[in-house]
């Protein structure tokens, strides 16, 4: 077995945490690798294209960003992910950093693999797909990097729903415990495949999370009377300014991300030990 540990050496004690890991496949005769811009003499080095194509499992450390980052590519091989947690929350990691031990499961692949959905957004101009991405969590439309108010046109199956709000958020079940939750919409079990509509402070009192079924197709334009830029945001990550009336088109994907789990800490103990973390 090939694993491929991908870390964010910024997040507290993952440096440490690769030294350790690294010391702990050694002991189990598991060949681990680092990208070859981490200098670490307990793994094999290859460079990061060459790691998605080698590998039979991967971890990153860090927190869910980390996770998000590299399970996206990670699904494009068809590869499973698991997660070491290093962030502050760390909805998505599997494991805490001290239960690394655990990872002695991968060589005898005592393990489940969760499924999780994405989404495919593709951004229209003249009837022509000039930008596409992929989302684990969420895409979202928003009027400038300061909150304005626009309008924006969500139609599914060829009908519309019209919010005026500082925006709209797209999730995935994934999704439901980042922005969306943030912003009053549904915890949804991953286990779900749906896509949730949750307007951003919306102007209107009966503007409420719409929660759609996997299969639709959500078409998004957003416009303004005023001069305001509206900018479509790919979980946390990808802005980009959109014209207004450009056409976003969003659907589920064919593709899927694996999640490795190799305790069994379901995902509402997940949710409610994160929780009473942070005092919630």
């Amino acid at each position: 077995m090939t694993v491929v540990v991908l870390p964010n050496l910024d997040k507290r004690g993952s440096a440490n945490t690769v030294e350790k890991i690294g010391d702990f496949f050694l002991q189990e005769g598991i060949e681990a690798f680092l990208p070859d811009r981490i200098c670490c003499a307990k793994y094999r080095h290859a460079p990061e294209e060459e790691l998605f194509r080698i590998a039979d499992v991967f971890v990153t450390i860090g927190g869910d960003g980390t996770i998000i980052r590299y399970a996206k590519r990670a699904a494009q091989y068809g590869k499973p992910i698991l997660g070491i947690n290093a962030g502050r929350m760390g909805y998505l990691a599997n494991l805490e950093q001290n239960e690394y031990r655990l990872l002695s499961k991968l060589k005898t692949k005592d393990y489940t693999v969760e499924k999780r959905m994405m989404l495919d957004i593709e951004i229209e101009e003249n009837g022509k797909t000039i930008a596409a991405y992929q989302a684990l969590n969420d895409a979202v439309i928003t009027g400038g990097f300061i909150s304005r108010i626009i309008d924006i046109s969500a139609s599914v199956q060829g009908d519309s729903i019209r919010y005026r709000a500082d925006g709209l958020i797209v999730s995935t079940p994934t999704g439901s415990t980042a922005y969306s939750m943030s912003a009053g919409g549904p915890i949804i079990d991953p286990e779900c495949e749906n896509i949730c509509l949750t307007p951003i402070c919306s102007h209107a009192l009966s503007a409420k999370p719409i929660l759609l079924s996997a299969n639709r197709t959500v078409t998004l334009k957003a416009f303004s009377k005023k001069r305001v830029d509206i900018y479509l945001t790919v979980d946390g990550k990808k802005a980009v300014g959109i014209r207004p009336y450009t056409t976003v088109r969003i659907r589920k994907s064919a593709q899927s991300v694996q999640l490795i789990r190799l305790n069994d800490r379901s995902f509402y103990q997940t949710l409610s030990e994160k929780f009473l973390e942070q005092g919630v």
